[in-house]
Formats: structure tokens, C-alpha cells, sequence
């Protein structure tokens, strides 16, 4: 039976299950964020400064794997579904290895907080909370491995169904280890630290479950283990490596900017929390679309299908352009009700606020570039991806931050504002590139 469905209606279908399942991601971590700042500001402020140490090491992880969705996704357009389970063992050696070594930077966190200069009001705090974060990671590569596996194949569901588990044992097990309960203490914003580790090892577990026994995923047996190649792990490297650095150059660029801004206290480093962790709630929804237009077009260029290939993309640019000026509508509408959900604390509130707004301005940029860079993707062309993204955030963004914060070179000093006005800029910068290296690809890659 032929398929009548639009573009849009394939990425919305898609797009839905990731969606949700990204934003119950993204609750975790404002339940995190709520819960570490109800207890104390100090608490709050000492996650965020934990969050921008793990970040970084997650989404080198999450970055690999997902080259897993364009491999995946090529196998199954092209016919080739007997590829799958070799894609898979590859990456899981590669990612399990990694994340084995990510955890033993346990052992260096003391040098590593010493080197940011974090408040020995908050060093315990963060401390502790990056540890228990620092365990979760082989389990969280594991995840990420059987997730990226299933929505390379076009299986998003499951995605959805898992987080939300998550989401619901996340929520009662922060309760419990924030604010103690019977025989366990009150570990305060270390708490959520230990919530997240449970949480990651259980994920884990179901999805290896789901892809092991589920009649969607069983036919392509994707546990066949056998030799290792090295040509193979040189390909996953070679695809997921750019897309792993890629990430890393956004997710660093903000991590950098908490610890930079550690030393001005608490209340700066609480309003750069408040306003980033809302964005990023925000920005999973241009990200869901994203991520459905990487897993289409991987599925449409393994057909040689290189009509709809334009006409999906061009579809996912409309739709996350659209989303975003209405996101940005609502949260300069709402800023200050955001920011009194986040904390009780009056002395936080006026420059949270202003943050947030500029935060509202960058949504728009953000969703054409995470669109951009996602179809690159799909078409398994990631080798621009990492340049722009280090020009667009560690050349623009980064030192005009700096300048514009924490120096009067340009300006008089304006604190975090004045890296949320630096991002805005790298962000458009980055827009504009990934859109003319799409434009440039379509023109010598695809044939009609």
C-alpha cells in the first residue's frame, strides 16, 4: 500500500515519542534542579556546578552512539539489515570502554574542583553528587547504545515508555535521599546524584530487555556477537566521533560558563542554572524534530530517495522555526513565574529574569542549527559538524563571553548576562553555517 503521508506528518510521527521522551529527560533534571534548590540555595547551585562537569562526559557517550541511527537507519533503506547487529557489538565495545574510563575520574575530582575554584560552601555538595554521577555512566552507555539502535530503526516508542519509567522512580527516589526518609539521611543535593545512578542502571536493564525479547526488534537480533573488526570500530569512530565532539562543544561551552562564573556566587551561578535548565526543557522540542530528520533522511538516502530527502528537511525547518517563536513568546510572557517555580529564593529572582529572556532569544537560532546539524547527520556527513560547532561556541561564543562578563574590554562587566548574549551570537553563527553546508550537500551530493 502506498504511503500518502507528508514529510511533516512522517517527522511528526517520529517526532511525537522522542519528544516525549526527551522532555521526561529533561524533567529529571528540573526535578533535580527543583528539589536541590527547595533544600538550599547552595544546593542548588552546587548541582549546577556538578551537572556542568557530567554533562560533558554524557554527551561524549550519547554522542558516539548516535551514530548508530544514520548506520542503522542506511542498513535498513538499503536492504542491508544483516549490518545492524555488527554496527551494534562495535559500538558497545567502543562506548562501554569509554565509560568505564570516564568513571575513573572519580579518583581525579578533587584536582579537578580544586582547578575551578568552586566555594568550599559548595565542594561537599558537588563533590559527592558527581561521584554517584561518575558510577552511572557505563549504565547510562548502555542505555544510550540499545536506545540509538532502536531509533536508527525507525522504533521510538520504547524510547518514550523507558524515560517515563524513569521519570516516575526518578521522582520519589530524589524525595527520598534529598530530604531523607526513616533510616536514610538527608543527603540534600548529593541525593539526586544518588537518585540518578539507580535510575541509569534501570533504564539500562530495560532496555537490553525490550530489545532482546520485543517482536519489533527480535528479528534483527541485534545481540549477535562475534569477531571485532577493526575496520568497523574505525567506521563508528569515524562517524561518531565528530558527532560526540560536536556535542561536546556546545554542552562544554556551558559548563564553562557555570564554572566561570562559580566565583561570582551564588546567586549568579543559581540564575545561569535556572535559565539554562529551562532553555534546554524548551529546546527538545526543535530537538525531537531533529532527531526524526535524522532518522528519515538516514532512511530515504539509503534509498537514493533524494526528492523527499529535500523536501523532509525543508519540512523540518519550517516546523522547528515555527515552534520556536512561539517558545520564545510564552517564556518572555512567563519569565518570572518560571523563575519563581525554580526558586523560593527573592534575591535570585531579578536576575534569573533577565536571563531567562535572553535565553528566549536564542530558540530561535538554536532549532534552525540543531535541524541543520541533525540532517547532516542522517546523511552520514558529520565531518563539517565538529569545526562549526568549535568556531560557532569555543571561538565566538566563549571569549566574546568572557570579554562582555567578566572584563570591561568591551563593556562594562555584565556577569552571566553577558555569555547568554556571546551564545546567542555563536548560535546564529553556527545556524547560518550548518544551513550552507546542507545547501552546499544537496547541490553535489543528492541527484534527482
Amino acid at each position: 500500500m502506498t504511503d500518502t503521508r507528508t514529510p511533516a506528518s512522517h517527522l511528526l510521527h517520529l517526532a511525537w515519542p522522542l519528544f516525549i521522551a526527551l522532555i521526561t529527560q529533561m524533567l529529571m533534571g528540573v526535578a533535580d534542579t527543583i528539589m536541590a534548590g527547595q533544600y538550599s540555595a547552595d544546593d542548588m547551585a552546587a548541582i549546577a556546578v556538578g551537572v556542568s562537569l557530567i554533562n560533558p562526559l554524557q554527551f561524549f557517550l550519547q554522542g558516539v552512539a548516535l551514530a548508530l541511527v544514520p548506520l542503522v537507519g542506511n542498513a535498513v533503506g538499503s536492504g542491508q539489515p544483516h549490518k545492524i547487529p555488527i554496527y551494534v557489538r562495535h559500538m558497545l565495545l567502543v562506548v562501554l570502554t569509554l565509560s568505564v574510563l570516564g568513571a575513573g575520574l572519580h579518583w581525579c575530582l578533587p584536582n579537578i574542583l580544586g582547578w575551578f575554584s568552586v566555594p568550599g560552601n559548595m565542594y561537599p555538595m558537588t563533590y559527592e553528587y558527581a561521584q554517584w554521577m561518575l558510577w552511572g555512566l557505563p549504565g547510562f552507555a548502555l542505555y544510550q547504545v540499545v536506545r540509538q539502535t532502536c531509533e536508527g530503526l525507525g522504533i521510538t516508542k520504547p524510547t518514550m515508555l523507558i524515560m517515563i519509567i524513569g521519570l516516575c522512580v526518578n521522582i520519589p527516589l530524589n524525595a527520598i535521599f534529598v530530604y531523607g526518609l526513616g533510616p536514610i539521611p538527608a543527603f540534600g543535593g548529593p541525593g539526586c546524584g544518588i537518585a540518578s545512578f539507580i535510575v541509569y542502571w534501570l533504564m539500562a536493564l530495560m532496555t537490553v530487555a525490550y530489545s532482546k525479547y520485543a517482536q519489533l526488534i527480535k528479528p534483527y537480533d541485534i545481540w549477535q556477537f562475534g569477531q571485532i573488526n577493526i575496520s568497523q570500530l574505525a567506521l563508528v569512530l569515524k562517524l561518531g566521533l565528530p558527532i560526540s565532539f560536536t556535542l561536546l562543544a556546545e554542552v562544554t561551552l556551558f559548563a564553562a560558563v557555570a564554572l566561570l562564573v562559580a566565583p561570582l556566587g551564588t546567586i549568579q551561578v543559581a540564575a545561569h542554572q535556572i535559565a539554562i535548565n529551562f532553555s534546554s526543557l524548551v529546546f527538545m522540542l526543535p530537538l525531537s524534530i531533529g532527531m526524526a530528520t535524522a532518522i528519515r533522511l538516514g532512511h530515504l538516502h539509503g534509498k537514493n530517495n533524494s526528492v523527499q530527502c529535500r523536501q523532509t528537511f525543508f519540512s523540518a525547518v519550517k516546523l522547528t522555526t515555527f515552534m520556536s517563536l512561539i517558545t520564545a513568546g510564552l517564556t518572555v510572557l512567563t519569565a518570572s513565574t518560571i523563575v519563581q517555580i525554580y526558586t523560593s529564593d527573592s534575591s535570585i529572582w531579578p536576575l534569573a529574569t533577565q536571563v531567562l529572556f535572553l535565553g528566549a532569544l536564542f530558540q530561535i537560532s538554536d532549532a534552525i542549527q540543531v535541524v541543520s546539524g541533525n540532517a547532516l547527520r542522517g546523511y552520514k556527513d558529520t565531518k563539517w559538524l565538529f569545526g562549526i560547532s568549535f568556531i560557532s561556541y569555543w571561538v565566538i561564543g566563549l571569549p566574546l563571553g568572557y570579554c562582555l562578563s567578566l572584563t570591561d574590554l568591551l563593556y562594562p562587566t555584565m556577569g552571566v548576562r553577558g555569555f547568554w548574549i556571546a551564545i546567542i551570537i555563536g548560535l546564529t553563527f553556527a545556524a547560518v553555517a550548518y544551513s550552507a553546508r546542507i545547501r552546499y550537500f544537496h547541490t553535489h551530493y543528492l541527484h534527482v
